[in-house]
C-alpha cells in the first residue's frame, strides 16, 4: 500500500530510492566529502555514513553559501542524493538542488523526520509536490 504525503517543490524533478533520514541540519561545506558523499562532520549524527544515492531527509541546511556549489559538485562527481526532502528548505540548499537537478521538497504536511526512518523506501515527486511511501 502506497501512501501521499503533500509537500512543496524546490527543485523539479522525481525520483526514488532508500532514505537516509537525520534530525541534524546538515552543512555541506565541510560537513560532506564531495567525492565519496561521506558526511565528514564528527558531530553530525550521519557521520562516517554515506549520502550518494540516496534520498536525504533534513530538518534544513546550514552554512556557508558556498554549500550550493559543493552539491553541484557532488552531482557532477556521481556522488549526490537521490533527492532532498527537508522540514523546511534555506536558500543553500535549494540552490544548490535547484542547479544541480536535484528533485527537491520541503513543508512536508507530516512531521517527515519523525514519520519515516532511514532504508524506506520512498519517491520524490517534486514535479506534483508528492512524496510517495512505498
Amino acid at each position: 500500500m502506497s501512501e501521499d504525503i503533500k509537500c512543496r517543490m524546490i527543485s523539479k524533478g522525481k525520483n526514488s530510492g532508500e532514505l537516509l533520514v537525520t534530525k541534524d541540519p546538515i552543512s555541506f561545506l565541510g560537513g560532506v566529502d564531495p567525492n565519496t558523499g561521506i558526511v565528514i562532520d564528527k558531530k553530525h549524527e550521519l557521520y562516517n555514513q554515506c549520502i550518494t544515492d540516496k534520498i536525504l531527509v533534513i530538518p534544513s541546511g546550514k552554512g556557508s553559501t558556498v554549500g550550493s556549489y559543493v552539491i553541484y559538485q557532488m552531482a557532477k562527481n556521481k556522488t549526490a542524493p537521490k533527492a532532498i526532502i527537508c522540514q523546511h528548505a534555506e536558500p543553500i540548499i535549494a540552490i544548490g538542488a535547484i542547479i544541480s537537478k536535484i528533485p527537491m521538497v520541503d513543508n512536508p504536511e507530516v512531521d517527515i523526520i519523525n514519520y519515516v526512518k532511514t532504508n524506506d523506501k520512498i519517491t520524490v515527486d517534486a514535479d506534483n509536490s508528492i512524496i510517495s511511501l512505498n
